[in-house]
């Protein structure tokens, strides 16, 4: 049983393909790290741009995949906006974050200060930061972007559906509300400048997007411009984005040199397509958090490379970190260095089991191909308009290699796996904060039966 600690960071030099792409890497005579940007959609899904099968022309995308890597495997550690980003930026699971909701308006919390984000990290190295576009961290001065290892804010602090919706620059309101027609440009636009500002210095820049997060919103350029509705039309606009950021980076002459992700925070919400995964934003089946990921950097990642090894967000502050020189946060990580995946070095990395959480709630974990159901949200008929989380009166087991869409349950034919998988779930959530453990001891102390029909579960008298 593999055991909880803090991850080793690999020495930057010591793999072939990083030492070969650092050694030609160089301003002034001196070795330097790359130039990062990570572009963030919002309950973009599994299956709504085009080199991942869907209709919806996304040609800059498409390019950066051919010209990059593509991940089958990719995972947020949340169905939902708050907690998803929190564990981007950290590399710590939402739950021992403290973030395990989507935050409102309206509330005074936020990352806490004993939080390291990657942007702080990548400070401590020498790199010059920007955050643009939607927040969702908590809206209070002393938890915006500014605060967390930012030099530079320009963009919302939360979804665009809350109110008031202020833009802000730095920790100042400029307007009030904004046009949300006419955000993604000036988004781009801000990104295309600090880009061109930066060129002289290493830089970070963490570009997160409103949409296609409700109330959809393209610009007069993209309206209708799909065929195919308003989603679509925002996805267009988002390729277009991607685009113009990329353009910027080659015209500034720092292609060779910049690091380019594209991702989403959660799967798709009311509109957009998980492809063939099940679930949508919310849920803790695949297409709740299994998402694009996209990377770019010639000369380090092959071009058409295709990786199905397993990957997280979690992942990217070990990552970024490494490739920075920067050193890692007293606080362990929950992710590891996925750079042999990147470059197509390792096909897949040995790591504990990934965790889903809902909330609080420990549902399900993977394990290489296999992915154990422990419990699951449920509206029982004892506790009306309540959701409660239910321990499965059968733990469910699917292979999802074989069977992405989860359709095909297997727990009896691989009684091993599941105990293998059920032990190190439990395990690793001894080393989470208390909250958790209670949690995952409240739902596996209900005793629930169902129907005949497999409708409804009733809880069991004692």
């Amino acid at each position: 049983m593999v055991s909880w600690s803090p991850v080793n960071r690999r020495e930057f030099l010591g793999s072939a393909a990083t030492g070969a792409w650092a050694g030609r890497s160089r301003r002034d005579g001196a070795l330097q790290p790359p130039n990062i940007i990570l572009i963030l959609a919002d309950d973009l899904g599994y299956g709504d741009l085009g080199c991942y099968g869907a209709k919806i022309p996304t040609p800059n995308l498409d390019r950066m995949a051919s010209e990059g890597v593509r991940f089958s495997d990719f995972y947020v550690a949340s169905p939902l906006c708050s907690p998803s980003r929190a564990s981007l930026l950290t590399g710590r699971y939402p739950a021992r974050v403290g973030i395990t909701g989507v935050l409102q308006a309206a509330d005074t919390c936020g990352l806490p200060d004993t939080e390291t984000t990657v942007a702080a990290s990548l400070k401590t190295a020498g790199y010059r930061t920007m955050c643009i576009g939607k927040w969702h961290l908590g809206s209070q001065p002393q938890f915006l972007p500014l605060n967390r290892g930012f030099d530079e804010y320009f963009g919302i602090p939360y979804s665009s559906d809350m109110w008031p919706l202020p833009l802000m620059r730095g920790n100042n309101v400029i307007e009030q509300p904004p046009n949300l027609e006419t955000l993604t440009a000036r988004y781009t636009d801000e990104a295309v400048s600090f880009v061109q500002r930066s060129k002289d210095s290493p830089f970070f820049l963490y570009f997160a997007h409103s949409l296609p997060h409700l109330p959809l919103a393209p610009s007069n350029r993209f309206r209708c411009a799909s065929g195919q509705g308003p989603y679509s039309d925002t996805v267009m606009e988002l390729d277009w984005s991607t685009g113009a950021v990329l353009q910027a980076v080659r015209d500034t002459g720092l292609d060779s040199n910049t690091l380019v992700i594209f991702t989403s925070d959660n799967g798709p919400w009311y509109q957009g397509s998980p492809g063939r995964l099940r679930g949508r934003k919310g849920e803790t089946f695949e297409g709740g958090m299994r998402e694009p990921f996209i990377a770019r950097l010639p000369g380090a990642i092959p071009a058409g490379l295709e990786c199905a090894g397993l990957a997280t967000a979690l992942d990217l502050h070990p990552t970024l970190a490494g490739l920075a020189h920067a050193p890692l946060p007293a606080n362990p990580m929950d992710g590891v260095d996925i750079w042999p995946l990147l470059t197509g070095a390792q096909q897949k990395l040995d790591r504990d089991p990934f965790l889903y959480f809902d909330g609080w709630n420990l549902q399900c974990a993977r394990l290489g191909q296999w992915k154990l159901h422990v419990s699951r949200m449920n509206r029982p008929p004892w506790t009306p308009g309540d959701i409660v989380n239910l321990p499965l009166p059968r733990q469910e087991l699917y292979d999802l290699r074989a069977d992405p869409e989860e359709s095909y349950e297997c727990a009896a034919d691989h009684p091993e796996i599941v105990s293998d998988i059920r032990g190190r779930m439990e395990n690793l959530l001894n080393t989470f904060p208390s909250a958790a453990v209670n949690a995952w001891r409240d739902t596996m102390g209900r005793q629930v039966e169902y129907t005949p029909a497999g409708a409804w579960p009733i809880e069991k008298k004692s």
